[in-house]
């Protein structure tokens, strides 16, 4: 029974599967989830999605609708000790015909010991493990609990979910149907934005909205309106039509809480970017940068740069990856993206933030804007293999060699070298690769800006070049 003076996310909390908000492709109509219920079985279970996506509430309406022990632990608060404690009592459970759904909420931070220690109790069925994580699992779960169980994704929930959850609030909490609450439209939007997929978010904002509210500290100036107020005719429809008093049956002339859209912005609801810098949403969101630079979409570059900044994300950080980016994407195809990239490194690094933001933009929307080749990088991976996969290494071709002793001269170190500066455009051609790769060409320019001018050049020079082309 969930205490009157619980968190309104936890009063809100559904207790069976027809109440559950969202991840309709897990619980939908012929879904996984709904099928093993149908099934009456559980097998063990990952569940990963963003915070509020309602994992935990999820993991309770399984354990109560199929008649499961429903035993909670914390990864953050739980040691080895406590879980084999917490295993012993499964086992008892079990000898007594009892299932023991063991939920293990943030199970990736716990350590490979803490994980490992769950193996064998999983296995042979002492408990269906059921964990929670915000993390990638690929990365922080051990391969033999993930081979042991199934990952589903949670997704953020959309706006519709959101709003459902925002109105069946306000009309079956036993606090707030009580209370003269109004959301305008602008009010209802800016919850919905802040609250970013995530139901907890949503209910944690609403609540402290009310008490926050000049009425909610029984202060009857500013929103406070009296009884020549006249309320909306007709009650919200689904599409997120404004929530008035009279929509819940109160009368007119009571004092509304209002809920408008500059109470959220100038209140204490702002809402904390979700970005931890070694979680998915700090991988996710550089990759987007990467990827929009080499796009050539300045736009989306510039956009993922200020999330990353409002998130607090290093400068210095970024700044090396542009370093990266200029070589990797863009190359000899503007080889200034290379200089501009390195100046604005040393140059975020001597300025520091809040200013280095226009510095990183800069480089951004250059870098972004720029003819691209990875004609370099693919010249270097593809030589970096030949020479990996040598079970030798290819001997460096007599007339290259430096002839530095008289010996080196009698063994034939640099003859037949020709100095490239004695010929006329100062170049003659040589084989100057081993044997084993003559006339290999690993450096393939492009056609795009300045190495496209590379790339004639070469083909002037060089035969294999041209039979190539």
């Amino acid at each position: 029974m969930t205490q009157p003076d619980a968190p309104l996310a936890e009063r809100m909390r559904p207790h069976t599967p027809d109440g559950f908000v969202g991840q309709e492709h897990l619980l939908g109509e012929g879904a996984m989830l709904t099928q093993l219920i149908a099934a009456d079985t559980l097998p063990s279970l990952i569940f990963w999605g963003e915070p509020g996506t309602g994992k935990t509430t999820l993991a309770r309406i399984l354990a109560r609708t199929l008649d499961y022990e429903f035993v909670q632990i914390s990864a953050v608060m739980t040691g080895v000790p406590e879980l084999r404690r917490t295993l012993e009592t499964a086992r008892r459970f079990r000898a007594q015909g009892r299932r023991t759904l063991l939920f293990v909420d943030e199970i990736h931070r716990w350590s490979k010991a803490q994980q490992d220690a769950l193996l064998h109790a999983v296995e042979d069925g002492t408990v269906t493990l059921l964990g929670a994580t915000t993390e990638n699992h690929s990365f922080e779960v051990i391969a033999p609990l993930l081979s042991r169980t199934r990952v589903l994704r949670f997704q953020p929930l959309g706006a519709d979910h959101l709003r459902t959850l925002l109105h069946r609030a306000l009309e079956t909490d036993e606090k707030l149907k009580t209370l003269p609450i109004e959301i305008p439209e602008d009010g209802e939007t800016a919850l919905l934005a802040l609250s970013g997929g995530d139901a907890r978010m949503l209910y944690n904002a609403l609540e402290l909205a009310v008490e926050i509210s000049p009425r909610g500290r029984g202060d009857k100036r500013g929103v406070a309106e009296t009884e020549d107020v006249e309320p909306p005719l007709a009650p919200p429809q689904a599409g997120g039509n404004a929530i008035s008093p009279r929509s819940r049956g109160d009368k007119r002339g009571v004092e509304k809480i209002l809920i408008n859209r500059a109470l959220i912005e100038h209140s204490v609801l702002k809402r904390m970017p979700v970005y931890d810098k070694k979680g998915d949403a700090h991988y996710d969101t550089i990759s987007a940068f990467i990827k929009s630079v080499r796009a050539s979409d300045p736009d989306a570059a510039v956009y993922y740069l200020a999330r990353m900044l409002n998130a607090g994300e290093d400068p210095l950080f970024v700044a090396r990856r542009l370093i990266i980016l200029a070589s990797e994407d863009i190359g000899n195809a503007n080889p200034t993206a290379l200089v501009l990239a390195n100046a604005g490194y040393q140059a975020v690094h001597q300025v520091g933030m809040p200013e280095a933001r226009i510095i990183l933009a800069q480089v951004t929307t250059y870098l972004a804007s720029s003819p691209k080749s990875n004609a370099a990088y693919k010249a270097i991976s593809e030589a970096m293999s030949a020479a990996e996969s040598e079970a030798f290494p290819a001997a460096v071709p007599l007339h290259l060699r430096n002839p530095v002793t008289g010996l080196m001269q009698r063994e034939g170190y640099g003859k037949g070298y020709v100095y490239p500066h004695d010929h006329p455009g100062h170049f003659v051609e040589s084989d100057n690769l081993p044997p084993e790769y003559k006339d290999k060409i690993f450096y393939d320019p492009s056609d795009q800006g300045r190495e496209a001018e590379i790339a004639e050049r070469l083909k002037r020079w060089w035969k294999k070049r041209r039979k190539s082309s």
